[in-house]
């Protein structure tokens, strides 16, 4: 088992007055050329955004985008007449392939908001674009991995261009659970959103990530009550 530890605090960090970012991997004004990548996830931000304030229209393509808020609520308007509102307890992916452009904006004057937006290499180049939401009930069903992304078009997860499976849960003090990858050619990256856990022997802390290859199956044990975690299986080569 190889293991790459990404301590909360080591994260490149950029404030820009209505924009709090902290990221895992280089992206924008933040580069470090260590921390390009695990496998297939290219971007793990973690940002906070003030009331009103928000990502104007922009665009993207060749590559998925889920994004998780955390805490607040999101705006979210595209290129292929979306509009919506994604909140916690939300997952929003979107397949930006040939080309999208979107906006994603703090709909609350008052309250910021808090995402977690994820960019993963695709599997498939210049697919036509699309967008997908579906709402879990993380709070009412503790101590349990939650797939919420998946290569598999059906109704449980959504779906992306990758051999790909995120999984999310909410744990009590002592509860643990293995987690057995889908493939051997895949690598697992934890972060931890709030609470701790010990995930395979090591501890993790909120916004604490860790990068795990070259292992068939994992077991994570939450070291505090209400502990919630993020897993993220993604092919090592792209």
């Amino acid at each position: 088992m190889k293991t790459i530890l990404y301590r909360s605090e080591t994260r490149g960090h950029e404030q820009h007055g209505w924009l709090d970012a902290r990221h895992t991997f280089s992206f924008a004004n933040y580069y470090d050329p260590n921390r390009i990548h695990f496998g297939a996830l290219r971007v793990l931000n973690d940002d906070i955004i003030e009331g009103g304030k928000g990502f104007g229209t922009h665009g993207h393509d060749n590559m998925e985008i889920v994004t998780i808020p955390l805490e607040g609520n999101l705006s979210h308007q595209d290129s292929l007449g979306h509009g919506s509102v994604i909140k916690s307890g939300d997952i929003q992916v979107m397949s930006a392939g040939s080309g999208i452009r979107h906006s994603e904006y703090n709909g609350e004057q008052d309250i910021p908001v808090n995402i977690f937006q994820i960019w993963i290499f695709p599997n498939k180049k210049n697919v036509t674009p699309r967008y997908q939401q579906k709402t879990f009930d993380f709070a009412n069903n503790k101590n349990v991995l939650h797939e919420v992304v998946s290569p598999v078009q059906d109704d449980n997860a959504l779906w992306i261009h990758q051999d790909a499976w995120f999984s999310l849960g909410t744990f009590d003090n002592g509860k643990s659970a293995a987690y057995k990858l889908k493939s051997a050619a895949n690598g697992i990256f934890a972060m931890v959103i709030e609470g701790s856990f010990n995930v395979g022997g090591v501890v993790l802390n909120r916004r604490d990530g860790l990068g795990i290859s070259e292992v068939d199956e994992i077991e994570i044990k939450a070291l505090s009550d209400n502990a919630r975690i993020l897993l993220m299986e993604v092919p090592m080569q792209i």
